[in-house]
């Protein structure tokens, strides 16, 4: 009969996760298992891979449920409404990220070099592509009009991403990265983009 597990997989999460944002996806899964007190053996029969641990730890899987969320809104409430509410869920996932994509990129931005690169699998042009989809399905029905939904979605993720740029990975000296102003923002750039959308 084995030994009954001594740490729970949230622990090593945990652990390995401190680990990957002090060090980026460098660190070493030594470091990581005497961080969490375990050996080494341990973190690999749970965890194959160092990047099966690394995606787990900083919730890379977890990013874009948003989109889904988005697309079951077809056809239903306010077209307007639901955008904002998307814009809203897109940068608080993005908050989340945000640690994670930047201890990515502590590697190199060489997806030769860097094998979380290739897991990532482009996450702002799956989040264009929801918003076409989206805008394409509502313009189908009438609540917006006929458009370039392809580039009125990366409009609006382009302003998006700037957006988490200058506030969480760049912000002024002194503010709080995690003050985002985002309700403002969102509804700012609605104000913008709506009237060339509605019907």
């Amino acid at each position: 009969m084995p030994r009954p597990r001594t740490i729970s997989d949230e622990q090593l999460l945990s652990a390995a996760r401190e680990v990957f944002l002090e060090q980026g996806f460098a660190a070493t899964t030594a470091s990581i298992a005497r961080r969490a007190g375990v050996s080494e053996g341990t973190l690999f029969k749970r965890f194959a891979r160092k990047e099966d641990l690394f995606a787990a730890a900083m919730g890379l899987s977890d990013y874009g449920l948003w989109r889904a969320h988005l697309l079951d809104r077809v056809g239903t409430g306010e077209v307007q409404h639901n955008l904002e509410q998307a814009a809203l869920r897109v940068l608080a996932e993005a908050e989340q990220l945000v640690p994670s994509l930047l201890a990515v990129f502590s590697r190199g931005c060489d997806p030769s070099h860097n094998p979380m690169l290739e897991r990532l699998d482009h996450p702002a042009r799956a989040d264009a592509d929801a918003l076409a989809s989206y805008l394409q399905a509502e313009a189908a029905l009438g609540r917006v009009r006929p458009l370039d939904a392809d580039v009125t979605a990366l409009t609006l993720v382009g302003a998006l991403t700037h957006y988490v740029h200058r506030e969480l990975v760049m912000p002024r000296p002194g503010q709080d990265p995690a003050a985002m102003a985002s309700g403002r923002f969102v509804r700012g750039l609605m104000d913008v983009l709506w009237p060339g959308l509605k019907p």
